[in-house]
């Protein structure tokens, strides 16, 4: 039975070095590429680039009519669902942001805000409270802008 044990080890053992052998052949070949460093900064710049242009294009620039019903609940809804989303992954400041949104767009602000002090952890939501003034004159700026937009006297 030993003999049997110490088989199974010395094969378990061999299989593991030819795993750390073919890891680090192809490692050195990936390396060893040309154009590995270039791509690999190009790669990298370009997912800065989306997260950058996501950052910008997100709520803060675009504000939808929110005279349709339709649209501002799927507004809110989708501000809640990425506040709860960023949240969840440690990023308060953003999750805020987002959470501030759908505060300043909602019907019942109030109900809302009970709803957040019994679910948000308390520095969340005082952060939430101390953002919702400047959430409520941006959505107010955006509004006006909207409603001076020279394309609109065209129609």
């Amino acid at each position: 039975m030993v003999v049997g044990r110490s088989g199974a080890i010395a094969a378990a053992g061999i299989c593991g070095a030819a795993f750390v052998g073919y890891c680090i052949y192809f490692d050195r070949k990936r390396r060893s590429e040309p154009d590995f460093k270039k791509n690999l900064r190009e790669r990298r710049k370009r997912l800065k680039e989306t997260k950058d242009k996501e950052k910008k294009h997100s709520v803060t620039d675009k504000l939808p009519d929110l005279q349709d019903p339709e649209v501002a609940q799927k507004f809110f809804l989708e501000e809640i669902q990425l506040g709860e989303d960023l949240l969840s992954r440690g990023e308060m400041d953003e999750a805020v942001q987002h959470l501030s949104n759908a505060v300043a767009v909602c019907g019942q602000p109030q109900q809302l805000l009970q709803v957040f002090m019994q679910t948000l952890p308390t520095p969340v939501f005082q952060a939430l409270l101390q953002n919702l003034p400047a959430v409520g004159q941006r959505f107010a700026k955006m509004a006006t802008r909207l409603d001076d937009d020279p394309e609109d006297d065209m129609d």
